[in-house]
């Protein structure tokens, strides 16, 4: 048996195919989850579901590593005080839930790896975001500020602890990739916005990778930009995935009617980040998709 996991959204998106790729890795995985009842019945060998009112710091005691990816979703239609408040809870509380148990723990886990987002260098427009830029000041930024500062506590518990700045993930069963797929089926697809704010994507499966290797590499440590080497425009981005699918790229969803629809909700599909894998680069990720087209074609 390999060495022993706690992961946090373990069962979303994201950890879905982390948890997976670490399993065969032969890691033994311990998965906190707020729906014991529906996975707890599982009796794999090397996977296990506790609850977040379980004793988690006991659960520490035996963990090499935390992998933190917990949160309500962001784009989840209209913005009012309430929305904000479990898109901000629902991160800020699991990290100070987890620091806490790490902190009441006798045998610390090694490494605390923790989910941010590209969100938290605001709108930058053109200007690329690299990892030593300070944070924009809308609430998605102010957001991951908070959130990393939290995750940041367990550094002095002497535990090495990394941001994970990630951009818009492409994947088939969650994420941006998977609301636009239906509208260019239907050849109803287009560019959304204004078209010119930048994307910093990167393909589910080097996300996961790189990931892993930020567990496994211990040299590395605080933020690190999750993305692929050349962000795209979203005229780019529905230019090439029109492409990919044979489908017609003729309509255009405007700044007013985003707005209409989701209010400050739409800031995360407006804002332009432009983000710079430079740790990633600097310590040798070898990406399996770094154009976009190539991991288009291998997702549709």
């Amino acid at each position: 048996m390999g060495k022993k996991i706690v992961v946090s959204g373990g069962t979303g998106f994201i950890g879905s195919d982390i948890c997976k790729q670490l399993l065969q890795k032969d890691y033994e995985l311990i998965l906190i989850t707020r729906n014991l009842s529906k996975y707890g019945t599982n009796k794999a060998k090397n996977l296990h579901y506790v609850s977040w009112d379980d004793s988690l710091n006991a659960i520490m005691d035996e963990a090499d590593a935390v992998i933190n990816l917990a949160g309500e979703p962001v784009i989840s239609g209209w913005w009012n005080e309430e929305v904000k408040r479990k898109i901000y809870n629902s991160r800020i509380y699991s990290t100070q839930t987890l620091v806490q148990a790490m902190a009441s723990s006798t045998n610390k886990p090694g490494v605390f790896i923790s989910a941010s987002a590209s969100g938290y260098y605001g709108n930058s427009g053109i200007n690329w975001c690299v990892e030593e830029d300070s944070s924009g000041e809308n609430f998605l930024a102010r957001l991951c500020v908070d959130w990393e500062k939290e995750a940041q506590e367990a550094k002095e518990l002497g535990i090495r602890v990394v941001h994970l700045r990630i951009g818009i993930v492409l994947g088939l069963d969650g994420g941006a990739l998977k609301n636009m797929l239906t509208p260019f089926r239907l050849g109803l697809g287009g560019s959304i916005g204004p078209g010119t704010q930048f994307m910093s994507w990167i393909h589910l499966r080097d996300l996961t990778r790189a990931i892993i290797h930020l567990l496994e590499e211990d040299g590395i440590q605080g933020p690190v930009n999750m993305c692929a080497p050349e962000p795209v425009t979203m005229d780019v981005f529905t230019q090439v995935l029109a492409k990919t699918m044979h489908r017609p790229n003729l309509f255009t969803v405007p700044n007013f009617a985003l707005k209409f629809l989701f209010g400050e909700g739409a800031q995360p599909i407006l804002d332009s980040i432009r983000m710079k894998a430079g740790v990633l680069e600097s310590m040798g990720f070898t990406y399996m998709y770094e154009d976009l087209e190539e991991a288009l074609i291998d997702l549709v």
